[in-house]
């Protein structure tokens, strides 16, 4: 008689609830009970601690790791458990909060969410795993968010600009473009007022303006003293508005040359990807919004299984809403990348205009009667469709005539 047991080998689940200084890691057993409660300083001496523990704990078995953040203070110790060969399963701060609710007590502490994290994990099937990248999407992350901040702030100060403008010297507010017009900025830092452009006169401001090489200085100059000719009122506070003026215009300048910067970093660094030529074979997908495509999707098309699961991160699969007798009402859904979103949305509007394809589509769109909206998303899903298809076949984007169509496969 064979007398030998059968060992049972533990199964463990370890949720963190991640922070800026700290973690709070809580270990589950297959039955939900706790092995392991502890607040680990985000150090790499004591995270290498807290996973030899775990796994000592697991006595070989795999460990599923589970953590609410896949980046910021969360990346050091996703990065030393994919180094480690550990399975990370990434759980959105929304879905723990929500699903907090379902657990008992309704304080909230790391503890908690750290144990509502390993046990979603424990119960769920549908979580996604998380993926380090390789060293150009890491890269291009970081330059595609450091440009959207740079652009964030050259808006906040235009509207700045244009505001402190439109309290003392209306008529200049609106002659020009702030945002396109380098020659008005350059203007800006000099000569902000009514009475300094009438003093200085039209011929000699274009002179002025063409030794700084504003291109269309003459046009520019007339169309500056015309302003100030229109109005022989000095506001009150007009000389500190002025000065905010002057300010804010370097700034913009300043700003103007540093996002320049940040683009052709992000152009040289998108074009060492494999995927960069294909990408931008797409009309429509330049540098900038391809950086972004393969910031927030790694460029491994291998992650998604299909386009549809593409489609889904990025917010273009929308999901049915339906209750009682109301069916077939269709939403977009909650939790979705929207950067990823913004990336086909601005692409496919391009493509409307310069592609021929792209615009047949959308005016087809058009003709079954949705608005500019719906032809815009349903165009930006077809071109989801075909770029997952020619980045997982190695193909490049060949404009076919309007009425053949796009192949897929």
């Amino acid at each position: 008689m064979d007398t030998t047991s059968e060992v049972v080998v533990p199964e463990l689940w370890a949720g963190t609830d991640a922070g800026k200084a700290a973690h709070h890691c809580v270990v589950l057993d297959a039955e939900g009970k706790r092995q392991l409660s502890r607040r680990v300083d985000n150090d790499e001496t004591a995270l290498l601690k807290l996973i030899a523990d775990v796994l000592e704990l697991s006595e070989g078995a795999p460990v599923t790791w589970a953590i609410d953040l896949n980046a910021g203070g969360a990346a050091l110790m996703i990065a030393l458990l994919t180094d480690n060969g550990q399975q990370v399963l990434y759980i959105p701060g929304r879905t723990v909060h929500h699903a907090s609710g379902s657990y008992r007590g309704d304080g909230k502490s790391d503890a908690k969410d750290a144990f509502v994290i390993a046990d979603q994990a424990r119960m769920r099937r549908d979580l996604e795993p998380v993926h380090r990248g390789d060293d150009i999407a890491v890269d291009l992350r970081i330059l595609t968010a450091r440009r959207l901040d740079l652009a964030a702030d050259r808006t906040r100060a235009i509207n700045r600009l244009r505001a402190q403008m439109l309290e003392y010297f209306p008529a200049l507010e609106r002659a020009f473009d702030y945002k396109t017009s380098k020659a008005a900025l350059v203007l800006l830092t000099q000569y902000q007022t009514p009475a300094a452009l009438r003093r200085i006169g039209r011929n000699r401001l274009a002179a002025w303006l063409k030794n700084r090489k504003v291109r269309n200085y003459q046009l520019v100059a007339a169309t500056a003293v015309e302003a100030a000719e229109a109005q022989h009122t000095a506001v009150a506070g007009e000389k500190l508005a002025a000065v905010m003026v002057a300010k804010l215009a370097r700034e913009v300048m300043v700003l103007n040359e540093e996002i320049a910067e940040t683009d052709a970093l992000i152009e040289g660094r998108f074009r060492d990807h494999p995927h960069a030529e294909v990408i931008l074979s797409m009309p429509g997908l330049g540098p900038v919004l391809g950086a972004e495509f393969i910031a927030h999707t790694g460029g491994d098309m291998s992650i998604f299984a299909s386009s549809d699961r593409l489609a889904g991160v990025a917010g273009l699969a929308p999901v049915p809403k339906d209750s009682g007798r109301i069916s077939g009402n269709m939403r977009r859904p909650r939790r979705y990348c929207r950067r990823l979103l913004r990336v086909f949305y601005m692409s496919a509007m391009v493509a409307a205009r310069s592609c021929p394809v792209s615009r047949a589509f959308y005016e087809r769109k058009r003709a079954e009667g949705k608005n500019h909206k719906q032809a815009v998303i349903a165009l930006a899903r077809r071109r989801l469709n075909v770029l997952w298809a020619l980045m997982r076949d190695g193909r490049t984007f060949e404009i076919a005539a309007p009425d053949s169509p796009v192949p897929l496969s």
